[in-house]
């Protein structure tokens, strides 16, 4: 009896098992294909504090209401994007940014007045075209999310002083959905939001566009010097002949005497050395 029920059961175990190990080389699959096509940046600090050290692939934001914070906060606030739609985080719960305040302030002397760059409550909505960069992609396919962290270009939103400011999109699909999604579909729904810019695409292009330029700059250069006459001396060797003027057409050697002939020149050597060039 015991067995009968046994049988059963360890198929299902096994059942599980399988499905578990689909879906994980299944997410494994769509973060190595959403990875090659959204390049991360990433951040650095030193003694003026964080920037951006690697550029990613640029992105501009369709839909505003993301909610960011300072890259030198500890707090990294989440929104969700499902169905089309921002959900940011309920700005009236705080209490993970309070506590971190609290703590920070039993230990060290807080200013009267909150610094905007040190707040650790202080928060930053962005809004619709600011660019950002992609700082880490995760798929979880068991709880059909797709989570992007972002980081703001503040050179690119021209922002004085540069803050960084960084927030995490959780981007929510219906249930079994990304399973059976591909990179494709996903990319779509990620670009309804975050679509990859067409600055990157221009500052691209610009860049193809000057070294194309300094190489026609150059080339006249090149071929001016590669054109300019190469002065043979007596007592040269053949192998620095060979180096001014190339391998010769010809040649011609009797005992010690040996004789080059070019186009338009005729060099002999006697004893390996130039004596006389015609």
């Amino acid at each position: 009896m015991s067995r009968k029920l046994l049988i059963p059961f360890a198929a299902v175990i096994a059942a599980v098992m399988s499905s578990v190990a689909d879906a994980n080389a299944q997410a494994v699959s769509l973060q190595e294909q959403l990875a090659a096509q959204y390049k991360l940046a990433k951040m650095g600090s030193d003694s003026s504090g964080w920037s951006v050290v690697e550029e990613g692939t640029l992105l501009t934001i369709q839909k505003g209401g993301i909610k960011g914070s300072p890259y030198k906060n500890t707090v990294t606030h989440t929104s969700t994007y499902q169905e089309g739609i921002i959900h940011s985080p309920d700005p009236t719960n705080n209490s993970t940014a309070q506590k971190v305040s609290k703590i920070f302030c039993g230990l060290h002397k807080c200013p009267t007045t909150p610094d905007p760059v040190n707040d650790e409550t202080a928060t930053k909505l962005f809004k619709i075209g600011d660019k950002v960069y992609p700082t880490k992609i995760a798929v979880d396919i068991t709880k059909d999310t797709v989570t992007m962290g972002i980081v703001a270009c503040d050179m690119c939103n021209q922002t004085d002083p540069p803050m960084y400011n960084k927030a995490n999109v959780v981007f929510q699909f219906h249930s079994g959905w990304l399973a059976k999604a591909s990179a494709g579909d996903v990319e779509d729904t990620i670009g309804q939001l975050l679509s990859i810019s067409n600055d990157q695409q221009s500052q691209q292009d610009q860049q193809g566009g000057q070294d194309q330029q300094i190489a026609a700059q150059a080339a006249p250069a090149a071929a001016a010097q590669q054109a300019e006459p190469q002065e043979i001396k007596l007592g040269m060797t053949t192998s620095e002949v060979e180096h001014a003027l190339g391998k010769p057409e010809k040649t011609f050697s009797s005992g010690a005497k040996q004789i080059y002939f070019y186009k338009d020149m005729k060099v002999t050597f006697q004893d390996g050395k130039v004596a006389d060039v015609q």
